[in-house]
Formats: C-alpha cells, sequence, structure tokens
C-alpha cells in the first residue's frame, strides 16, 4: 500500500505557495514525479512523489483550493515541507489546471466534486 501525506496548513507568499505536512512525515528521498491525481470521493488534488520503489500521494484536500486558485492566477511555484525539508513540485500547476478543466462538467468526477470546482476555480 502506498503511502499518503495530508497536507494540514498552506503558506501563500508573494512567489511561492508552500504546502505544510506533519513534522514527522519525512520527504529525504521523495522525487516529484509531476503527475496529479483527483480523490473525488475525498475532496482532494493528489500530487505523486516517489521513492526507490512506491509512490506517495500528496493530498491537498479542498479546503486549500483557494491558495491553489491564487497560485495558478499568479503563476507561483509550488512546494511542499515538513519544517525541515522542502520540494519543489514540479508541473504541479500544469497539473492541476488540466484536471480542472477536465473535471469542470464533467459528471465522471462524481456531482459534488463538479460543483466544488466550478465554485472555486
Amino acid at each position: 500500500m502506498n503511502d499518503v501525506l495530508n497536507i494540514n496548513h498552506t503558506i501563500l507568499k508573494p512567489t511561492e505557495l508552500i504546502l505544510e505536512i506533519d513534522s514527522s512525515s519525512i520527504l529525504g528521498n521523495m522525487k516529484p514525479t509531476g503527475q496529479m491525481l483527483v480523490d473525488s470521493v475525498g475532496l482532494s488534488f493528489v500530487y505523486l512523489l516517489e521513492n526507490d520503489d512506491s509512490y506517495t500521494y500528496m493530498k491537498v484536500p479542498e479546503i486549500f483550493w483557494n491558495d491553489l486558485k491564487e497560485a495558478l492566477s499568479c503563476r507561483i511555484s509550488v512546494s511542499v515541507t515538513n519544517g525541515k525539508e522542502k520540494i519543489y513540485l514540479e508541473q504541479f500547476l500544469e497539473e492541476l489546471s488540466y484536471l480542472i478543466e477536465n473535471i469542470k462538467g464533467n459528471s465522471n468526477y462524481g456531482e459534488e466534486m463538479v460543483k466544488k470546482i466550478e465554485a472555486t476555480f
């Protein structure tokens, strides 16, 4: 089973959106994949990180979508940190933008997900 990292706070700066995870989570050997999925049941965007032999799912729930919208609007970089380590998330905005456009009006993602995306983005 793959590990899951949950975003629990964000810091929006003029040139960067920082996604914060629990300080006990280890980022050490993880690498960004540049790929993102959607959890339509959990109303989250899910960025994939990888290490040598597995993926870790980093979930960005709806509560932080306004910060994602601002990052998209300003075209700023996005990173994740545990307070000690920090990883720049390659292709984050491109993947996010693609998913948002694909979800709008698309009932395959579930009615609630579509409504939330359309209301936020």
